[in-house]
């Protein structure tokens, strides 16, 4: 688990260099970004895999300093469950609830990586369908790495739209972002920002 944080964050902070020494400019936009960078927005989560389903709202907050990078913070809701055919007779569901910072580089301007640390409170509810449909609840916390590659229509000072694709590359037992034997599993994420205007001077 300790290696692979390690490496993610190692991988990202390698593509950051990188990218820090590129100028992105673009002859059909401005040379120069809007006054105003600062945006917000929402997106939509969906997952799944055998026996398994997860869905979840994503608002987020966040910066552009530059064309080609994005970074702030992250909320999320999510609904996760599992099918008691796939979790040795015990029906699971689940909500959670978090957040964390996150970081979205552009190699180009329609494609990004995005990595994001997220930190979850999660609360069970377990049916055991072997035992006369038992049921028991307890909470948990999870700490998750989330990793991935997406596609945006994105106008710094606009508007963006996304859709990405993540991974959960932290290995906790208990995050929302793998199946019943411990495996993460790819979930999408797609949402829209828009950037506040600036305010008028009279």
């Amino acid at each position: 688990m300790k290696r692979s944080i390690a490496l993610a964050i190692t991988l990202l902070l390698s593509i950051y260099s990188l990218f820090a020494q590129r100028d992105y400019t673009y002859t059909d936009e401005k040379p120069a970004l809007p006054p105003n960078r600062v945006f917000i927005g929402s997106g939509v989560g969906l997952g799944f895999s055998s026996g398994s389903f997860n869905v979840g709202l994503n608002p987020e907050i966040g910066y552009s300093p530059t064309q080609w990078l994005d970074a702030g913070m992250a909320f999320n809701l999510n609904y996760y469950s599992i099918s008691a055919d796939y979790n040795y007779g015990v029906k699971q569901s689940s909500f959670n609830y978090g957040g964390g910072p996150f970081i979205r580089l552009f190699p180009v301007r329609f494609l990004f990586v995005q990595g994001q640390y997220e930190h979850n409170w999660v609360n069970y509810t377990l049916k055991n369908e072997l035992a006369g449909g038992t049921t028991s609840k307890y909470t948990a916390t999870s700490s998750s790495l989330l990793a991935g590659i997406g596609y945006a229509q994105r106008v710094v000072g606009q508007a963006n739209f996304y859709t990405v694709l993540l991974f959960d590359l932290g290995g906790d037992k208990n995050s929302p972002y793998t199946d019943s034997y411990g495996s993460s599993y790819p979930f999408i994420r797609a949402g829209f920002n828009f950037y506040l205007k600036p305010s008028r001077k009279k």
